[in-house]
């Protein structure tokens, strides 16, 4: 395992020593869509072979809905690379450019970053997405999914590679791991520094957790999406009833989906019956705190510490009530993770309040958390959400995936 894990690692390290142009760059994304259009069915069949293994697995009911594809997720993806084809090239973009008093000419140009090795599990369509983001970076990328998901993502990747190979490139750009034994992940983490440079998990808690604690390459990347909308003192209550059920409902397993709704407490007498029974409606599980279920308990069950801190990726949302959008924005620092979080209101210097407090790489004002998506922020797709601290933060897409070098232009000036 360590020979053929190295060996793909050298291939990875040698495919990016030639430049490619940005034209021929999308001609292979281009071609890359049209064998995906070509060969939708076929996809769809290993799909479903992934999908009955997964069932017999006993894996759970949202990682099977993240690992099934249909002719509309096909069409998603591809959408997704027409849109990264058409955006522009973000290597070798001069930044910034000054001169010296001494003569010397700096310049700040963007780079690749080298080999990405991404581990992830169930969503084959990021095998799509993230092939299409680093070539058209000028990074190559090793590929580790998830067994669940092993003949969708392998079929992906044979087809990006078939492309490459069409256009007379080193087909090593594309490289997925075939191995299904899971000391491959702890080898890519801690022994292959010579030769991935940064390493994106997409999955859950879990895996995101390993990654984080045992990687010996620097990484990219979020632990958990406990995300929250806030409903102001001043917010139009119509308007925040159809930003929550979107934000709640509309896919309830991806990271970005609101886990905790937060009530400013002038509202409660008009908000709490009307947005709880919407939510039973749509057969939503809720734990409410006490404040609350004084108002109109519904089916609701008492809301504990634990519920602030959960991500349920399922049709179940906690609601928590607060005396001030100072304390929303504490509790949201508090027991947020840094992902996503929005706030309804009609008064901007609220909003801007909020937007400049929480500590999220993404703050929304209006607006539903399942756009926190690089799809949705026309970055043509994404490699994952990161919430760290120093950049990239929030969606990764093209322009997040270079890094920067400065060169200095003289004409044979000394230091003295």
């Amino acid at each position: 395992m360590e020979k053929y894990l190295n060996s793909i690692g050298l291939k990875s390290k040698k495919a990016i020593l030639k430049r490619v142009n940005n034209k021929v760059k999308n001609k292979v994304l281009i071609d890359f869509k049209k064998l995906i259009l070509e060969k939708k069915n076929k996809i769809i069949k290993e799909n479903q072979k992934d999908i009955r293994l997964a069932t017999r697995k006993g894996i759970k009911e949202n990682l099977i809905k993240r690992l099934s594809l249909s002719h509309i997720k096909i069409d998603q993806i591809i959408s997704s690379i027409n849109t990264i084809s058409k955006l522009k090239d973000p290597t070798n973009i001069t930044l910034n450019k000054w001169k010296r008093p001494n003569g010397l000419i700096i310049k700040k140009v963007t780079i690749p970053i080298g080999v990405m090795g991404v581990i992830y599990e169930s969503r084959p369509n990021v095998t799509a997405d993230v092939s299409s983001l680093c070539f058209k970076s000028g990074n190559s990328v090793i590929l580790k999914g998830g067994s669940e998901a092993y003949f969708t993502n392998k079929i992906l990747a044979d087809l990006f590679r078939k492309s490459l190979k069409k256009n007379k490139l080193d087909q090593n750009y594309v490289q997925y791991v075939n191995s299904k034994d899971r000391k491959v992940v702890d080898h890519m983490l801690s022994n292959m520094k010579d030769f991935i440079d940064i390493i994106i998990p997409r999955g859950g808690k879990n895996l995101v957790k390993k990654v984080q604690e045992i990687s010996t390459v620097p990484t990219i990347g979020h632990l958990e999406g406990i995300c929250h909308t806030y409903i102001d003192k001043e917010a139009n209550l119509k308007m925040a009833l159809k930003v929550i059920l979107n934000a709640k409902l509309r896919n309830t397993a991806i990271c970005g989906a609101t886990e905790t709704i937060i009530l400013h407490k002038n509202i409660l007498k008009k908000f709490t019956k009307q947005i709880i029974q919407k939510l039973e409606d749509n057969n939503c599980e809720i734990y409410a705190d006490k404040r609350i279920r004084k108002i109109y308990k519904g089916n609701s069950k008492i809301a504990s510490e634990k519920n602030w801190k959960t991500e349920y990726l399922s049709s179940t949302i906690s609601i928590k009530t607060v005396d001030s959008l100072q304390e929303a924005v504490n509790h949201i620092n508090k027991y947020g993770t840094m992902h996503t979080d929005s706030i309804i209101t009609k008064n901007k210097k609220r909003a801007d309040y909020f937007t400049i407090n929480i500590k999220s790489s993404i703050a929304m004002h209006n607006t539903s958390t399942q756009f926190a998506d690089g799809g949705e922020f026309g970055f043509g797709g994404e490699v994952g959400i990161s919430t760290n601290t120093m950049p990239p933060r929030g969606p990764v897409g093209l322009n997040q995936l270079v890094t920067y070098k400065y060169i200095v232009l003289g004409t044979g000036q000394i230091r003295k």
